[in-house]
């Protein structure tokens, strides 16, 4: 039981997050109703916060934050357990749709009170 407590602060069999959408394509001051999945490791791991970035990335493959949104949670995962956790969002008026070379993502960030932290990375489209 101890190894799998120290493997999974390297990453090894630790709990993982996916942040899941409705759809993929957006509209500039689009409502989305979505939910984070979380997914227990092989051990008890204590949750601290998840980070959701809304991240421009242009044609020369730089990358721009546009909006963050920050939960903080301070609860047990068990081994194996599945939660789900609501995500509601407004995709921002001032995004461009369909702007050449530019492309739109989520990067979400489970952070624990000890190891790794598990990442996500989701990309939409923005259309007028």
């Amino acid at each position: 039981m101890l190894l799998r407590k120290y493997v999974s602060m390297f990453g090894v069999g630790s709990a993982k997050i996916d942040l899941v959408l409705p759809k993929t394509a957006f509209h500039p001051g689009e409502l989305l109703n979505g939910y984070f999945f979380l997914e227990g490791g092989v051990v008890k791991q204590k949750l601290r916060r998840i980070d959701c970035d809304l991240v421009m990335v242009d044609k020369y493959s730089r990358e721009s934050t546009i909006d963050s949104t920050t939960i903080l949670k301070s609860e047990e995962l068990q081994p194996d357990e599945t939660n789900k956790l609501n995500f509601v969002y407004r995709i921002p008026d001032t995004l461009k749709a369909d702007e050449k070379g530019v492309r739109y993502l989520f990067k979400t960030k489970l952070t624990f009170d000890k190891g790794v932290e598990s990442l996500d990375e989701d990309w939409i489209t923005v259309v007028s």
